[in-house]
């Protein structure tokens, strides 16, 4: 079996090939970091089946960080190369393409973004450039399969460029120059409407207000769309489901099953909130409450990633991140954490130093709740009225940019400048958008559900045994005196290690005023992240990493909420 591998430099649509190559469903993206990770996929050659690598997006084989050493070091498993260059970027891409083609390995190149090379008024002399670099030259446009099928075709004709020697670095610049400019001419064009948008969204001044918009606009979208969703399909279900699940409370009588199974009843009836049973709580608070907004916030990032707008967002950004120890990229997993904080965690790998990791993986579990925690925070403060909603995302918002400052100074390492390609805003493609969205809310599902169920039978357990009681008498000083709370809301900090949203939901029956309400809600997002997210920063993090992150989420949990108390409720 051949090995393919797709090489090419950041944002030139190498994922998008590839999902069209191999039928796999990966996610496209155009922000730097989702290539991070090496994806498979098979295909069928002319004459062998082919195992279809794609290495991370780089921009020359001299690797200056983790992303392009793998890359190189995939380099060296391929029988055959498809280098993937953005045809409105010819210049810049060149630089590589003569770099793998001086290794004499058999090659052919994918001249991408066709179409938007076009809209540019850029013409490029395909059959021209082939004679130059001595490999197969087709033009393609992946999200939309152009020219993908010729590509197959002609990988029979890939072949070690007989026209491209090995070249010092000064011989190379030259030769790229100079392949340029035979084959490429550019037509004046006037500024279309996009290009104006372009440029606006990019520039300090108008930027910010349109950064601004962009995210109300996107946060409205994905409630929007999330209370849709609760309103005429899950909540219908579920009225649906509730005979159902009476008659099986029925059958099970009371006892240590029923309160497993089912939960407590109030007034006879099953309350989905409250109950806590398997069967009740555990199906409702996933399906009905927060996988609505998981599928609306990924439906919506989905939408930004593949127009182009999040490198931009990234760029206005970084002045910004810089203060608190990152830079622009560090928007990155802030956004992905509203999702969910385990690709959150994960997208933490777009920052080059352990610095820059640290204090994003830190900041993001202290302040940047997942969107189930959302819903449930909204569903929880609600109906006390908006004010409260907001001093709770008012105080997240002053412990990130507080504790970052903070982390800045006193952790060691470097946070180097940013280097990112602004990608032209393009028209997402509905079926790439569409396959995008359901793998992640596949996968939130899969890593939500367990946990949760999990969460549930532990807290009917520890409650049977009497272990909630005795935690609570414990810990009743300082839940009582320095929080200001009182000492049964242990116990929904005890599963806010297991499922944040469903910890948050646990303090409704405790009748706690709203200002109570506030501090409880802030210290359950700030003390310590869901277990998912604790085992992806165990591993990105190692365990000295994670026990400093970990000291210093305990220390402004205690801190923020002890200022809280005095500033809500008083001494």
């Amino acid at each position: 079996m051949k090995t393919v591998v797709l090489m090419g430099n950041p944002n030139v649509g190498k994922s998008g090939i590839f999902s069209r190559l191999t039928g796999t469903r990966v996610i496209t993206s155009n922000y730097p970091g989702t290539t991070v990770d090496v994806s498979r996929g098979a295909m069928r050659l002319p004459d062998t089946p082919a195992e279809v690598i794609d290495a991370p997006g780089t921009y020359s084989l001299t690797p200056t960080n983790p992303a392009e050493e793998v890359a190189a070091g995939i380099l060296a498993q391929a029988d055959v190369v498809i280098n993937v260059v953005d045809a409105t970027n010819l210049e810049r891409n060149l630089y590589l393409t003569l770099e793998i083609l001086e290794r004499g390995i058999p090659a052919a190149v994918a001249l991408n973004l066709w179409d938007e090379a076009g809209h540019q008024g850029i013409t490029i002399d395909v059959a021209s450039l082939e004679r130059l670099l001595g490999v197969p030259v087709v033009p393609t446009v992946g999200l939309a399969g152009q020219g993908i099928r010729e590509l197959v075709d002609r990988l029979g004709e890939a072949r070690p460029s007989a026209t491209v020697r090995p070249m010092s670095e000064e011989e190379r610049w030259a030769a790229v120059g100079r392949i340029t400019g035979a084959v490429q001419t550019i037509a004046h064009r006037h500024h279309t409407l996009r290009d104006r948008i372009a440029e606006a969204s990019i520039r300090p001044a108008s930027g910010v207000f349109i950064a601004l918009a962009v995210i109300a606009v996107a946060f409205m979208a994905v409630r929007v769309i999330g209370e849709g969703l609760i309103s005429f399909i899950f909540e219908p279900l579920f009225d649906l489901y509730t005979p159902v699940a009476m008659r099986i409370s029925d059958l099970l009588g009371p006892g240590i099953l029923h309160e497993i199974l089912i939960g407590h009843l109030f007034d006879g009836e099953i309350d989905y909130v409250q109950s806590m049973g398997l069967l009740t709580t555990g199906l409702f608070v996933p399906f009905a409450m927060i996988l609505p907004y998981i599928v609306a916030f990924y439906l919506v990032l989905s939408i930004l990633e593949d127009t182009g707008y999040l490198p931009r967002l990234a760029t206005l950004a970084d002045t910004f991140f810089h203060r608190l120890g990152m830079h622009g990229y560090g928007i990155v997993p802030v956004f992905l954490g509203f999702g969910c904080n385990v690709p959150g965690a994960l997208a933490t790998r777009v920052l080059e130093t352990k610095k820059q990791r640290f204090i994003a993986a830190t900041l993001m579990s202290l302040a940047v709740p997942c969107m189930a925690q959302i819903a449930m925070v909204f569903g929880v403060l609600g109906p006390f009225g908006m004010r409260y909603v907001v001093m709770v995302f008012t105080t997240l918002a002053l412990v990130y940019v507080s504790v970052g400052l903070i982390l800045n100074r006193v952790v060691p390492g470097e946070c180097p400048e940013i280097f990112l390609e602004i990608p032209p805003y393009r028209m997402p493609d509905l079926r790439a958008t569409a396959t995008k969205t359901w793998m992640r809310v596949r996968g939130f599902i899969g890593e939500a559900i367990p946990y949760l169920f999990l969460g549930i039978l532990l807290v009917n357990l520890l409650y049977a045994v009497g272990f909630l009681d005795w935690l609570a008498a414990v810990f009743a000083p300082l839940m009582e005196v320095w929080l200001g709370l009182p000492a049964e809301a242990t116990a929904a900090l005890l599963v806010g290690f297991l499922r944040k949203d469903l910890a948050v939901g646990m303090l409704v029956p405790l009748a706690m005023t709203p200002e109570q309400l506030v501090i409880a809600v802030t210290m359950l997002s700030v003390y310590f992240p869901c277990v998912a997210t604790f085992v992806v920063l165990l591993k990105e993090l190692g365990v000295r990493g994670m026990l400093a992150a970990a000291g210093v989420m305990v220390t402004t949990a205690l801190l923020v909420g002890g200022a809280l108390r005095v500033v809500l409720i008083g001494f």
